[in-house]
Order: structure tokens, then C-alpha cells, then sequence
């Protein structure tokens, strides 16, 4: 019987529950807890394994030799896919947006990409924004001279993904009385808050500006459960001047929260994403947004030595 996905990826599952002794939250009456995603597999952590592993074994089940996927030039779902496909066996061709990067020396992340032997076709910015139109798409992998692959779409966030976040919730249900993560696509939210059930309450942190995430994940929860569960909202405040932008308060921010914690956590601050979480968080606390009692739990879904993102004002 050929082996299926979990079985050669060998996850760390369920991830480590942590709780934190902060006094941001202790005075409020917040029982702060890290759920560590980022521990789940070395290549692929956090929401990357979750969401991709059940569209892995589709493609296994399929026959499909070949995957394709598309994401921007400091993508970690690009990186996460292409670990994958070395792991398995499997080809990777990544679509990614910008043909002037072309020809030019390769970014760390995509170095990394190139390394695990995905194959990198680069689009330009115009057409790689239409990719989901069927005709689009079509000519991008024709493009790419992708075949008959497997198509995974950016971030990863499709259905299959969704309901592979589930688990997450799931896991956390009886732990928790809020979880929040850093949300790109919102895939992750998505099935946390199905995975969570009516009782508990999902919270997410876009860390892109535009206000666009909303229909988005009820979008990929009809498409996932048939109607979205009305257990999740979002705070669109902390997106810090959008994808990558890392201001110095957030900085500032990271590197205290390593000083008070690393030693008790080995919690490294991942800058793009888990810095936007842990500091909304703590607004939000300040804020009163927790009633005394609450068991809030900081989805941890990077590692810090992914945060190849661009430079501020990029």
C-alpha cells in the first residue's frame, strides 16, 4: 500500500499547549496560552502542514506526479509547498508574482524553493491578479508547462485546506475560550473557528491592509461546511502598514516579548505574522476585550526563521 502523506511527513500532532505568565494579562484576569503550531514539522509548521495536508493526499490519490501552486516572491506557502514535494517525491512548479524578478539573483525564500527543486515561473502582476479566472489560469499553466498537475491555489487556502484546519479547533476546544491567529488568506481561521464549535469564539488578525478578508473566509466556509459558523470576527487594526511592514513599535514589541518569555517558551518572534498576533493581543487586553476568567490562546503559526519578508516601506 503506498504511504500517505502523514505517514511520510510525520507530524508533531497535537502541538504543545503553552501556557505564559504575562501580567499584561494577569491583571485583567487573562489566562494567556501559545498553541505551537510552529513546532508541528520542521519544514513544514504551523498552518502549512494543516493546510496542506489533505490537498497532499488528493494529489496522492489522484495519480498526480506534479504540483503547482503561486504565491509572491517572500512566500512561506511557496517554501512549504516545495519542502512538501521533496519530502514526497513529488515535482513543484511555483507561479510567482512579478516578471521583473526574473533573471534576477534569487530572494532567500525562493533560494530556499529553488533548493528543494521547485521549478519557479515568474508572472506578471497583471495577469497573476486574474489567476483565478478559469481562462487565466489556464494559460498560466500552460505557461509554466505545469501538465497535468495538481493545482493548490495561493496560500493554500482552498476547501480541502479548511477542513484540514479544523483539527486545529478541535484540538483546542476544550482549552480555550477565544483563539486568535494572524490571518493572510484566511484559510486557517476559516477552519479553526468550524473546528472550535458554537461555543467558543475564533479571532482574527489580518496582517494585510484592505478590508477585503471578511467575505473571503465566509466564502471558503460555504465552500468547505456549506454556510460560514458565526463564531469568528476580525480586527483590522494591526496590520502594521500591511504584508511585511514591520514598524519599530513592532519590533520593539517582538523583542520584549522574547526577553519576558524566550527562556520559559523557546518562543522565537516571527516578525510578518505571530509579532502582529501577540501584539494585538496585548491592545486588546489593555483594551478590556477579554472578560476576567478567559483562557485566550495565541495561535503560533510561522517560525521565526521563515520571516524572509521585505524590507519596510517595500
Amino acid at each position: 500500500m503506498r504511504p500517505t502523506p502523514p505517514d511520510v511527513l510525520r507530524p508533531r500532532l497535537p502541538s504543545p499547549l503553552q501556557p505564559v505568565e504575562d501580567d499584561r494579562f494577569a491583571r485583567r484576569g487573562v489566562r494567556l496560552l501559545l498553541k505551537r503550531d510552529d513546532l508541528i514539522h520542521p519544514d513544514l509548521p504551523g498552518n502549512k502542514y494543516r493546510k496542506l495536508v489533505l490537498n497532499l493526499r488528493a494529489a496522492a490519490d489522484a495519480g498526480h506526479d506534479t504540483l503547482v501552486t503561486f504565491g509572491g516572491a517572500y512566500s512561506n506557502h511557496l517554501r512549504a509547498t516545495a519542502a512538501a514535494g521533496r519530502i514526497l517525491g513529488l515535482a513543484t512548479i511555483g507561479v510567482v508574482r512579478g516578471d521583473e524578478l526574473a533573471g534576477r539573483p534569487l530572494n532567500p525564500s525562493l533560494a530556499r524553493c529553488a533548493a528543494d527543486g521547485m521549478r519557479l515561473h515568474f508572472a506578471d502582476r497583471s495577469t497573476y491578479r486574474r489567476k483565478s479566472e478559469p481562462e487565466t489560469l489556464a494559460a498560466l499553466l500552460r505557461a509554466a508547462d505545469a501538465g497535468a498537475a495538481y493545482v493548490i491555489p495561493e496560500g493554500g487556502s482552498n476547501a480541502l485546506a479548511v477542513r484540514g484546519c479544523t483539527a486545529l479547533g478541535e484540538e483546542l476546544r476544550e482549552h480555550t475560550d477565544v483563539a486568535a491567529v494572524a490571518c493572510g488568506t484566511g484559510g486557517t481561521l476559516a477552519g479553526l473557528a468550524a473546528g472550535l464549535g458554537p461555543d467558543r469564539r475564533a479571532l482574527g488578525i489580518p496582517v494585510l491592509k484592505g478590508g477585503f478578508l471578511g467575505a473571503d473566509i465566509a466564502a471558503l466556509q460555504r465552500g468547505a461546511f456549506g454556510e460560514p459558523t458565526g463564531n469568528w470576527r476580525l480586527d483590522e487594526r494591526f496590520h502594521g502598514g500591511g504584508y511585511a511592514r514591520t514598524p519599530p513599535e513592532l519590533l520593539a514589541f517582538a523583542e520584549d516579548f522574547e526577553r519576558r518569555h524566550g527562556d520559559a517558551t523557546g518562543l522565537s518572534v516571527e516578525r510578518l505574522y505571530v509579532a502582529k498576533l501577540l501584539y494585538a493581543l496585548t491592545a486588546l487586553c489593555a483594551e478590556g476585550a477579554f472578560p476576567s476568567g478567559t483562557r485566550l490562546t495565541a495561535v503560533i503559526t510561522a517560525a521565526r526563521e521563515e520571516s524572509f519578508g521585505e524590507p519596510v516601506g517595500a
